[in-house]
């Protein structure tokens, strides 16, 4: 299973492991089992320091093709159920490394809420192999295990699992459940999940009462293209650089097919998302990833005040949030998230093997998406609201020639429909006859493009009617020393490039900002000492 290349790399990446790292494999009896010693053998090979144990773990876990992770014969609270393969092989290795006493990515301000817990919490995450969304959840959960002896977290492949997945009425990854009870679903990161932590237990949030950064230059808000290309540019002239971000990357981090990356013939959003991070390494940038942004405080001075409790003042601040997709707003939509509606077709396509969906809109992301479904689903009905696709023709042209794939045009959805708590059709409108019909389906894949994540920003900078950041041509809003690029703009053309371009600029002008800044402080110190 795993290649020798990758074996090599793995005894590169195990060379400096300070603790003992041991594999428990349950016991018993499963078709998989051999499959699941095999690999975990395979890694256990290439260092001293890895063992692989087959015991009865007393109830530990759930399936002979689970298994736990000790670091030093202690438990460390991280459980694998299934072979963690494909997008998750990342999730074991990094389990493996952190164990054994590497430095976790996670912020000291969230360290420092997850140490705080002080009562059991036995996270389940039920993921696919084929989702790149979540590792990121699995990896954060595992490092939350690892921080506190009171929190488990065990990783579980669907796929295995079949009857578990029926039983919880499963129909999108991650699922995330807390002490037996679906703690969140759908679009989940690190950020929302510690949200929904804080909310539970409010009293995490005291961790970090008073913490407080030095005065920034610039203070970041967001770490997609645009947020990134802010950072980078402002670091290269030497100005004290802090990044607030959600989550790493964005939106990019999402999409699977990037071609129009000037000098980049083909490349991937994670890929690109990681080459974003090596690059932003290179320079001295303070990163507080999986933390939000509460409220902005103005004036010369201005205080952002974040999810994890902490303040930051900054000189200035370049807003770089982006957007999330949109909701179609209708019936059946919100009730339904993860039981058949679903955003991401590359995560949650695998539920719906031959079975049918639709995809709601026609525009790239929306042919895109039919295109991924196409080739794992029965059928797929492409629902777009005006009389023409909005796509590029070449993805056009290649729909038209997939038999399983039918575009309806000038059609307006009115509601999904669900029974027994599953998705089970869509009633829809003919826009020109005003004909009412009903098709039945298991899924809704929700593509009609995106919203600015704006909503932190009212009464601090001037928004337009759909809630973009108004900006000048150098990206200047309507309060001093506040800028923005991006997604989250009023730039038309939300593209890679133009993003990065936009954070560019940003900085630039920040710089400009600053240097007039920097002027008048020294003449008022002047006129003081005078």
């Amino acid at each position: 299973m795993l290649t020798q290349e990758i074996l090599s790399a793995l005894k590169g990446y195990t060379a400096n492991m300070k603790n003992k790292v041991n594999f428990v494999l349950q016991s018993g009896q499963h078709s998989k089992r051999d499959e699941l010693k095999s690999f975990l053998s395979d890694i256990a090979g290439v260092s001293d320091n890895l063992e692989l144990i087959e015991r009865d773990t007393n109830d530990l876990l759930r399936s002979p093709i689970s298994f736990l992770l000790e670091a030093d014969g202690k438990d460390t609270g991280i459980r694998f159920s299934g072979i963690p393969g494909g997008h998750e092989f990342n999730s074991l290795i990094l389990a493996i490394l952190h164990a054994s006493g590497s430095d976790f990515k996670l912020d000291e301000s969230v360290q420092n809420i997850v140490k705080n817990v002080q009562e059991p919490l036995h996270f389940e995450t039920f993921i696919s192999l084929s989702c790149h969304n979540c590792p990121d959840v699995v990896q954060a959960l595992n490092q939350f295990a690892l921080l506190n002896d009171n929190i488990t977290n065990e990783m579980i492949d669907g796929g295995h699992f079949q009857t578990l997945i029926e039983d919880r009425d499963i129909q999108g990854v991650p699922s995330v459940y807390l002490n037996g009870e679906l703690f969140a679903n759908g679009k989940v990161d690190a950020a929302s999940l510690l949200d929904k932590l804080i909310q539970t237990y409010p009293a995490l949030k005291e961790a970090n009462a008073g913490a407080q950064l030095p005065l920034q230059d610039v203070t970041v808000v967001g770490a997609g293209p645009a947020g990134v290309a802010a950072a980078i540019y402002s670091a290269r002239k030497g100005l004290s650089v802090t990044v607030v971000a959600d989550r790493f990357g964005g939106q990019v981090k999402d999409t699977m097919g990037i071609e129009n990356l000037i000098s980049v013939p083909k490349t991937t959003g994670p890929e690109l998302v990681g080459n974003m991070m090596e690059h932003m390494n290179d320079y001295d940038i303070t990163l507080k990833e999986h933390v939000r942004v509460d409220n902005i405080q103005r004036g010369k001075i201005k205080t952002l005040t974040l999810s994890s409790g902490e303040t930051i003042k900054t000189k200035t601040i370049i807003v770089a949030t982006g957007a999330r997709w949109r909701e179609l707003g209708v019936p059946g939509e919100k009730e339904n998230v993860g039981n058949g509606v679903a955003y991401c077709p590359h995560c949650d396509g695998p539920f719906f093997k031959g079975k049918d969906v639709a995809v709601i809109g026609g525009g790239n992301s929306g042919i895109e998406a039919a295109l991924d479904l196409a080739g794992i689903v029965k059928s797929v009905t492409v629902f777009e609201f005006l009389p023409e696709l909005k796509a590029d023709q070449v993805l056009v042209n290649q729909a038209m020639k997939r038999d399983n794939i039918t575009i309806l045009k000038n059609v307006a959805t009115r509601e999904i429909k669900a029974a027994d708590g599953k998705v089970n059709g869509i009633e829809y409108q003919d826009r020109e006859t005003e004909e009412v019909k009903e098709l039945a389906l298991s899924g809704v894949f929700v593509q009609i493009g995106l919203v600015p994540n704006s909503q932190f920003l009212k009464g601090v900078v001037d928004l337009s009617n759909h809630g973009e950041v108004i900006i000048d041509h150098k990206s200047i809003t309507s309060e001093p020393g506040i800028y923005a690029c991006g997604d989250v703009t009023t730039v038309p053309y939300k593209q890679i490039v133009i993003s990065m371009g936009e954070g560019a600029k940003a900085s630039l002008s920040a710089f400009e900002y600053l240097l007039a800044f920097d002027a008048d402080s020294e003449e008022g110190d002047a006129e003081k000492v005078a």
